[in-house]
């Protein structure tokens, strides 16, 4: 929880902070979930689910290709801790949801809030491809624009 709590202050995400984050970071019908350590402390995080009712990714993907929601895997709880930022552990980390995807038989998609600009630029220099961008209301007084990405074939 350290860790994501330096990442909320610093980069405001999760942009909601939750109350129970513990159970926040496993929420959700889990395919798997990674962690990344150097010298013995948690430095990044990335989990793999199958799609839920907030995700529009899956439903982006599946339309277009003429498959289920079911054919698609969900990366998301991506973070990595301030200080080790800059040595492509979001890309490990990345690449190790993808590999699980697959080896499911399943295409990897995700939802970034489009204000996220560095997670943004690391999907997109991951060759993620830009599927939508799309409001989605988070509450009664709060729209939010999502950019919902897939994994490159």
């Amino acid at each position: 929880m350290r860790v994501l709590a330096e990442v909320h202050r610093r980069d405001g995400y999760p942009v909601n902070w939750p109350e129970r984050p513990g159970e926040w970071l496993s929420y959700g019908p889990m395919l798997g979930t990674w962690v990344a350590e150097l010298g013995g402390r948690l430095i990044g995080h990335v989990s793999l689910s199958q799609g839920g009712e907030g995700d529009l990714a899956p439903k982006l993907w599946s339309e277009r290709n003429g498959a289920t929601r079911g054919a698609t895997a969900v990366v998301s709880r991506l973070f990595v801790a301030p200080q080790a930022r800059g040595q492509r552990i979001g890309a490990l980390l990345i690449g190790q949801a993808v590999r699980e995807a697959r080896h499911r038989g399943l295409h990897p998609v995700l939802d970034v809030v489009a204000s996220d600009t560095a997670a943004v630029a690391l999907y997109e220099r991951l060759g993620w491809e830009l599927m939508a961008t799309v409001e989605q209301q988070w509450g009664p007084q709060r729209t939010v624009d999502i950019r919902c990405y897939a994994a490159p074939s």
